[in-house]
């Protein structure tokens, strides 16, 4: 089997859809005799920032010379990006061989692609003889295909509403799911929650006996000038960090990540030096990414409410109104409000259809885009929106590409094409 069937084979496997439950996985992992025991795993739910959070603290365990394994999902343009060692992604060949191995021994086993996926990070982990894991959630917390685990630390990023459709309607109920990986006595270390979900935590934990840290009580990222900040934790007192991702929510992620960093500290060996050479290693494309173009380009992959507005604060920092968006959304996502909530910061929205997926009809945007004063375009393909976009910019504010991070995907090659991508937090230059 070589890669590209072996890629057919694994996406041919979502024909069994979304299956939350651990029955499969754990049958598939007994088959391997348990890889998930060969090494410590930190286990990351959330409902934003666990891609980011996680890819934080990974760089700074590689940095302290920890043989890190990183299993995030999706993936912007290959597979391979869905499993990394120390930074660096699966080979394909190793995906191949492994794909053909496992689904021998899976047989009978009505397994999906995302339960699969996850088994084979965690056995190619163990062949590779990593010393910690990092893994992140797929959907929700409780019956994801990750959850087969029994973790070191269990990290909660900030919680929101997405995917109701399978975790329920409120606060209340997506927390609870995402409380579902917090393991007896394992400790648990969360980021500001809404009121309702915090609740949801502490509760979980108490019934658990799983020791509960949280963010501005146990750690803190505080601003400091010139863009950079302090970390002041339990252990460490860190002055004058400089942020590689952009926006003001990416404090508290990598805040979450170095507080975990800092109870793993003991164990692996990580100082201080370690948080500042893995910090300057680390790069999360796709998330307020900039390209220095002519017109500048701003990817970001927000699709639900808390990225929404976690995008929308961060233009209005920018302070320059007049962007040109490209703009396609998965149905069931949070479209409407994002036309809505960016509305101010726009000139044109250039409306575009998702490649094989079932999204919002481009016809509808434009139509509720113009409600808001814009001048809104239906464009052909996610490419023809960018031309568009990026020659009615000229010399202009510049292009937002926003919406869904399989359109980040589907555009970034295009757009790295044109630019080499700058540091993430600098301000737009239209000179």
């Amino acid at each position: 089997m070589d890669y590209r069937r072996s890629l057919d084979y694994l996406y041919g496997l979502q024909r069994f859809g979304i299956k939350l439950g651990l029955d499969n996985v754990r049958r598939m992992l007994g088959r391997l005799g348990y890889p998930d025991e060969a090494f410590p795993i930190v286990h990351l739910a959330g409902t934003n920032g666990k891609g980011s959070t996680a890819a934080a603290l990974a760089a700074v365990t590689t940095a302290a010379g920890v043989r890190t394994g990183l299993y995030t999902s999706p993936h912007l343009h290959s597979f391979t990006e869905r499993i990394r060692i120390d930074g660096r992604p699966i080979g394909e060949a190793e995906v191949a061989g492994l794909t053909d191995e496992l689904r021998r021994k899976f047989a009978g086993i009505p397994a999906t692609f995302f339960e699969f996926t996850t088994v084979l990070a965690l056995e190619y982990f163990r062949r590779r003889r990593i010393e910690l894991a990092i893994l992140e959630t797929g959907m929700g917390g409780r019956l994801d295909a990750t959850n087969a685990v029994c973790p070191r630390l269990c990290l909660i990023t900030p919680i929101g509403l997405d995917h109701q459709e399978h975790l329920g309607s409120g606060l209340t109920a997506i927390a609870a799911e995402k409380a579902g990986i917090i393991k007896p006595c394992v400790p648990v270390l969360t980021a500001v929650q809404p009121p309702e979900a915090e609740e949801v935590l502490k509760r979980r934990a108490g019934e658990l006996g799983s020791p509960l840290l949280t963010a501005d009580r146990d750690w803190r990222m505080l601003p400091e000038p010139e863009g950079r900040c302090r970390y002041s934790g339990r252990l460490w007192e860190l002055a004058g960090l400089s942020l590689p991702l952009a926006g003001v929510h990416q404090r508290q992620n990598i805040g979450l990540a170095l507080a975990a960093a800092e109870c793993l500290a003991a164990d692996f060996g990580i100082e201080p030096v370690h948080v500042r050479q893995g910090l300057a290693q680390l790069a999360w494309p796709g998330r307020l990414e900039w390209f220095d173009t002519r017109p500048p380009v701003l990817l970001d992959g927000a699709h639900n409410p808390a990225g929404i507005d976690a995008l929308a604060d961060y233009l209005a920092g920018l302070g320059r109104p007049g962007w040109s968006w490209v703009a396609a959304f998965k149905a069931d996502k949070a479209w409407q409000y994002a036309v809505e909530r960016l509305s101010p910061h726009l000139a044109g929205v250039y409306c575009a259809p998702l490649s094989d997926l079932d999204c919002v009809a481009p016809q509808r945007m434009r139509q509720l885009a113009q409600k808001f004063g814009l001048e809104a375009v239906c464009c052909a393909s996610a490419g023809d929106a960018l031309r568009q976009a990026v020659k009615a910019a000229g010399a202009g504010v510049g292009v937002l590409v926003a919406g869904s991070l399989y359109l980040v995907g589907e555009l970034r090659p295009q757009v790295v094409g044109m630019a080499v991508p700058t540091a993430g937090t600098r301000q737009v230059s239209t000179g």
